[in-house]
């Protein structure tokens, strides 16, 4: 079986980018639901986040990242500012890095530290030592995971924000050499959507 991890992110927009984010994972979760796709949240559970990792599984998973991974535009009026003259919202999909495929990324150069879990995330939070904290000792990254219901599994969960905070901090040193796709949710590329979708509930147009 197949499984891709897609990171949905506002990037550097505004809070109703970031209310995007969350609608659009909602949005995808759906679409993967009628494919016959598994799929999990695996953070991003605040309200308005500014970025959520979404695991997609099944045979149809890599055609189906591949039709949303780009710059996705929603259409509609601010939530959060009535009369807010701005109608177009865009926020940035991209396949989260793979932690494995990262040479500056070595097991041995992180320390992991059990924690509580704290805020949303299920009936477990707080009751257990389950959350994870990883420091990754040569650049000074920090990466909390507390989202997953296992230390094991917020353990691999904290790595992989490591290694996406990796690829971002390339991306915004702007080293040509080792940037790579994740970039685009640093630059959304306004007006070039790969999806639009428009209103409250969020209809896909087109």
């Amino acid at each position: 079986m197949k499984e891709i991890i897609l990171h949905i992110t506002a990037g550097k927009g505004p809070q109703e980018c970031r209310w995007v984010v969350a609608q659009l994972a909602r949005a995808f979760a759906r679409e993967a639901k009628d494919m016959g796709l598994g799929w999990e949240m695996l953070d991003g559970l605040a309200e308005s986040p500014s970025s959520i990792l979404l695991r997609i599984d099944g045979e149809a998973a890599t055609t189906f990242a591949a039709q949303r991974i780009g710059t996705i535009q929603w259409i509609g009026n601010s939530p959060f500012r009535p009369g807010h003259k701005r109608r177009n919202w865009f926020v940035g999909v991209a396949p989260a890095p793979e932690p494995e495929a990262l040479t500056d990324l070595r097991e041995e150069d992180i320390d992991y530290q059990a924690m509580r879990a704290s805020g949303p995330g299920g009936q477990h939070v707080n009751k257990t030592d389950s959350a994870v904290r990883a420091t990754h000792r040569p650049s000074g990254l920090v990466a909390v995971a507390q989202e997953q219901r296992s230390q094991h599994a917020n353990r691999k969960l904290a790595r992989l924000k490591l290694a996406i905070m990796l690829e971002e901090r390339r991306g915004q040193a702007k080293d040509d050499a080792l940037r790579s796709q994740w970039q685009v949710h640093q630059d959304l590329e306004r007006g070039n959507a790969v999806r639009v979708y428009a209103g409250p509930k969020f209809a896909l147009k087109g």
